[in-house]
């Protein structure tokens, strides 16, 4: 009896960096971008979640090669094949991205605990956004870890609220393996490049990143040896196994959102939502009591994960573009560059919501900005992930590089067709 718990805890200790990144990918911004497209179009957009999994997939395994390989973030490695203003540009895109993102997530998280406790929403969005802030400073590398991993488990929730719902399976398996792409129109093809921008997003290439070369340091400092052949490919199966276990998981909760929206709000004539308390409340008389508790719930639970990721991969890439002590290992002391971007941005983004602009408006657009600059991104990334000399023997294999290519390809045709959409009206 005493075998599954021990296999169980075994497996999950592989669990970590892949996990979290997937899980911090279904913020509370992302549960909204979801929950529009499925009020929106109904079933329609399930097939981009089928289709983005196993080039989330190889885009993260790509990101989190590229940390673990070369010990650094992947702004370092940005500048050894970019110009250095160039990666600077793509940095400061990624930032103010982060923040406005940010600052939808406190908001939604405020609003989320507003309709089950009642009070202030921004009181209860300044208390998430000091939270969202201490937490990083206050624990270290493995202690984050932890509490990210536990808070991962707010997301089930959103499976939970499916199977409370009666199901068509035939039908949604039709829709999302038969598309029907004759309809797209400018909402349409734009709703798709913010569905990729939300699942596919830079933040997450560059938190993982960082996540695996801080963990690369701590097994050093072990005693492990860097160059044993067999110690890197037994790190390398473990991101494997890792990222595709991360990105399954954040996918199957973004498809269940989707669903679930479709089936509650599309099919009962709601198809205008701006934010994860709007679709939690249409949900409250249509789903019931459970649904609504379950969804609001699960908003909170996956902004406290989301939010210090969206923070961290911010202060990451800035900490390696000036050479700064990074990580969560260190001190405030000893990373004050780190951790006073991390603050800044968490700061700022809660502040927002005590301004006239609406960042829950801004939703769809900061996916939209997302699935942009997602696209050079990626293409530098796979540059890196060919060199020898940055990687040595551990470039990409010829899988690796036609997933990830596909990856960049796609994502390309997504704005590319965004952009014809609005010149062609």
């Amino acid at each position: 009896m005493q075998l599954f718990p021990k296999q169980l805890r075994r497996v999950t200790r592989q669990l970590g960096p892949g996990l979290i990144t997937g899980a911090a990918d279904d913020d509370p911004s992302g549960l909204a971008t979801y929950s529009q497209a499925g009020a929106a179009f109904g079933a329609g957009l399930l097939w981009t979640l089928v289709l983005t999994t196993p080039l989330m997939i190889a885009i993260q395994m790509v990101s989190a090669r590229i940390g673990w390989v070369t010990g650094r973030g992947l702004a370092a490695n940005m500048c050894r094949v970019l110009p250095r203003w160039f990666a600077v540009g793509l940095v400061v895109l990624l930032v103010l991205a982060n923040t406005l993102n940010i600052a939808a997530d406190i908001a939604a998280m405020g609003a989320a605990l507003q309709l089950i406790v009642g009070g202030g929403q921004h009181g209860h969005s300044l208390l998430f956004g000091v939270l969202c802030a201490a937490l990083p400073v206050y624990f270290s590398y493995d202690g984050m870890v932890r509490v990210l991993k536990w808070l991962t488990l707010a997301l089930l929730a959103y499976v939970a609220v499916v199977f409370a719902l009666h199901v068509n399976w035939g039908a949604m398996l039709r829709d999302t393996l038969m598309p029907d792409l004759r309809t797209g129109n400018s909402a349409y093809w734009m709703m798709i490049v913010a569905v990729l921008g939300t699942t596919i997003s830079p933040y997450l290439f560059f938190w993982q990143a960082a996540q695996e070369s801080e963990q690369r340091d701590k097994s050093l400092t072990h005693g492990e040896p860097a160059r044993h052949l067999g110690f890197m490919r037994k790190h390398l199966a473990r991101i494997k196994a890792d990222t595709v276990f991360g990105m399954v998981f954040s996918n199957l909760i973004a498809f269940c959102v989707m669903l679930a929206t479709a089936m509650t709000l599309n099919q009962n004539g709601i198809h205008d939502i701006q934010s994860t308390a709007q679709a939690a409340q249409a949900l409250r008389p249509i789903a019931g009591e459970f649904a609504f508790s379950l969804f609001a719930l699960g908003v909170i639970g996956t902004g406290m994960l989301a939010v210090p990721v969206l923070a961290g991969s911010a202060a990451y890439a800035v900490a390696d573009l000036f050479e700064w002590h990074s990580g969560l290992d260190h001190s405030l002391s000893e990373a004050r560059g780190f951790y006073t971007v991390l603050i800044f941005a968490t700061a700022i983004g809660t502040l927002l919501d005590f301004t006239p602009l609406d960042p829950i408006k801004a939703l769809v657009w900061s996916a939209v900005v997302n699935g942009v600059i997602a696209v050079p991104i990626m293409a530098v990334l796979m540059l890196i992930g060919a060199q020898k000399r940055i990687l040595g023997e551990h470039t990409l294999s010829l899988r690796h590089r036609v997933m990830g290519w596909l990856a960049f390809g796609v994502m390309l045709l997504a704005v590319l067709a965004m952009l014809w959409s609005f010149v062609a009206g």
